[in-house]
């Protein structure tokens, strides 16, 4: 009895650990093991409760299935309720319908909760705003209509809710080359006035942060599926003027291959990015990628790491340090060859892995349990690509590696490994009948 008690303890420490810690681009369990569906996702805090609703793509189908809803006090830990809308035939969120980007304000007035999403046809034709209430904040919502905003199109949109409690909407319109900010009547039904427009500046994906006065307002270009470099912009009010736009992370590694669809603000000194990680070919297995948005460098910037844990009553993040092991330092085989470029670390990195090459990565520090590593990699592919990972000669899993945008930059993807205490051999692309990405390093992290 004493050693099952004593397993239990061990393994709700573990647990508590594992919650600890956000890990952007790993599968995301919630709390009864399933992979998290709530992609496109919008949040509401409700007292000590954080609530986040989003699109269950478990269909791997962009056609409707259902808005999920999660509750968390701690935004690592998150447990799934009742879907918070689900499909209603012969109206615009059947399941020959889209629904997107669902975002959620509760209106005090009114003692309402009500959503906004982007509403469509199949073929993105529709182009219209959908809204739904609700009594409590997982619902079930009640849908109400869809329409086009002042007449408008709009695909992609957010909201965002000021201190005064006006509400605006947040979209991409005419086509998705304007992008327009219009304010909501006082129910949050409908849209009654426009507030500003960026003409020509062909947006979606939108967030807004108010800090110390000035609105930033962080948004992705249109590229379909694909990532680009996400931008913010800044203004005095809502209405403008708005600055020329500036990037949140290096143009090049394209927002860390993610696109943005939240941005939550934890003080004045720094927000949560919240973007996904879209893979339209497999919707379901789309990732989410959260960062620390730091305004240490006086504009707000990605802090890109790869585990980092989250201090709410403290308001601050630690991002994990980590052991870093170069590629070129391992043992290579087949076809694996020595690739040379500024753009790796220490100026090498292992290619030609897969179809007969592969590296070991020997006396790589563990401490007995399962553990972040992180593989740092060039996928110069339109298509993703994927390696085997093996440790001391067990059995593979299987990572994937998305596009990095071209062969000289650099990405990273996390996988959890099991490590022994001491030294552990980590063998990467064996047996596998396809291309890897060219392997940089890996960097191995203690906190799990």
């Amino acid at each position: 009895m004493m050693k099952s008690l004593l397993r239990c303890i061990v393994l709700f420490i573990c647990s508590l650990a594992q919650a600890a810690v956000i890990v952007p681009g790993a599968t995301w369990t919630d709390t009864s093991g399933n992979v998290i569906q709530a992609h496109g996702g919008g949040f509401l805090k409700v007292g000590s409760t954080f609530y986040w609703f989003g699109e269950d793509k478990s269909h791997n189908s962009a056609l409707f299935k259902a808005v999920s809803c999660y509750t968390s006090g701690d935004l690592t830990s998150w447990t799934r309720q009742n879907d918070a809308l689900t499909p209603v035939s012969g109206t615009m969120i059947s399941t020959s319908n889209i629904v997107e980007r669902p975002k959620v304000i509760f209106n005090t007035a009114n003692n309402e909760y009500v959503m906004w999403f982007h509403s469509d046809t199949s073929n993105y034709g529709a182009a219209q705003v959908g809204v739904a209430t609700a009594k409590s904040p997982c619902g079930p919502y009640t849908f109400k209509s869809s329409f086009k905003p002042l007449g408008a199109e709009s695909r992609d949109m957010g909201l965002y809710l000021d201190a005064a409690k006006s509400a605006y909407l947040l979209y991409a319109s005419d086509n998705n080359q304007n992008f327009k900010i219009s304010r909501l009547d006082a129910n949050y039904y409908t849209v009654v006035s426009q507030t500003s427009v960026l003409s020509g500046s062909t947006l979606e994906a939108p967030g807004i942060v108010k800090r110390n006065g000035v609105y930033y307002l962080f948004a992705s270009h249109t590229s379909g599926w694909d990532p680009n470099p996400n931008k913010f912009f800044t203004a005095p009010s809502l209405a403008g003027p708005w600055s020329s736009q500036a990037d949140i992370a290096p143009q090049a590694v394209r927002t860390y291959f993610s696109q943005n669809n939240f941005d939550m603000a934890i003080n004045s000194n720094f927000a949560i990015y919240m973007g996904d990680r879209w893979r339209p070919a497999l919707l379901g297995s789309s990732r989410y990628i959260w960062y620390p948005l730091s305004w240490n460098t006086g504009v707000p910037q990605i802090v890109a790491a790869d585990v980092w844990t989250l201090n709410l009553a403290a308001g601050s993040f630690s991002a994990a340090s980590g052991t870093s092991y170069e590629a070129e330092g391992g043992t290579i085989s087949g076809t694996a060859t020595t690739l040379s470029s500024s753009s790796f670390s220490g100026g090498k990195a292992i290619g030609f892995l897969g179809n007969g090459g592969s590296i070991t990565i020997n006396g790589v520090q563990g401490i007995g349990t399962a553990q972040w590593v992180s593989l740092y990699y060039a996928n110069g592919d339109s298509a993703w690509r994927n390696t085997t990972v093996s440790v001391n000669g067990g059995a593979s899993v299987l990572v994937d590696q998305p596009n990095t945008g071209g062969g000289g930059v650099v990405l990273s993807v996390p996988v959890r490994l099991n490590l022994k205490s001491g030294a552990n051999s980590i063998t990467f692309s064996a047996n596998q009948n396809s291309y890897a990405a060219d392997l940089d390093k890996i960097i191995v992290y203690t906190a799990v």
